[in-house]
């Protein structure tokens, strides 16, 4: 799980594109409900579902089930969640799988915890890691908000890659989005 963490966390950089602007302090709700049938999400007005034949342009893996992008930039980069599914090899806990997860991105370069939150997935608790960290040399020190859970034999985890200072209605929206990870259709939940 540590490498793949870390190539992930690393990968989210290639998503992110040079732009100029920030976002402004409102209140952030759901706007659209994401399903594709395996994971789901609330995702808050102004963010969109990246394409994947873009994540396939930008070599970003096959293990992202799906991106989400803020259409608006925050000191030159917009904002993206990532979703990665990962295989189990034996039964796990959410909340193992989430902390097996915490630990392998504390190996990453300059990591620096910032927060933990709890947060229920499904009815199951798990935590929501904030962390700065710099996966790659050749790009800026990066904050990143991680929430891991299992459906079944898959380990999911949400992963959001923002500028070390975001402002609080960015903040929000990422915690909007990852708060709401489910693996329950809408009208399951």
């Amino acid at each position: 799980m540590n490498k793949l963490t870390a190539t992930l966390c690393s990968g989210l950089f290639l998503l992110t594109l040079s732009a100029c602007g920030g976002g402004g302090n409102a209140t952030v709700t759901c706007a659209n409900q994401y399903w594709d049938g395996t994971v789901g999400t609330c995702l808050p007005s102004g963010w969109h579902v990246v394409d994947r034949t873009q994540l396939d342009s930008r070599g970003i893996p096959q293990e992202v089930v799906v991106a989400f992008q803020s259409d608006n930039p925050v000191a030159g980069q917009f904002v993206t969640v990532t979703v990665t599914s990962e295989p189990l090899n034996k039964q796990m806990t959410s909340s193992d799988y989430s902390d097996a997860s915490i630990q392998s991105v504390q190996a990453m370069p300059n990591y620096t915890k910032v927060d933990a939150q709890s947060v229920t997935i499904d009815g199951q608790k798990v935590t929501m890691n904030i962390f700065t960290a710099q996966p790659r040399s050749d790009q800026p020190k990066t904050r990143f908000y991680q929430v891991s859970a299992v459906n079944g034999m898959t380990g999911y985890t949400y992963t959001a890659a923002t500028p070390v200072s975001v402002d609080t209605t960015t903040e929000q929206q990422v915690e909007l989005i990852l708060k709401n990870a489910t693996f329950k259709a809408p009208s399951q939940k």
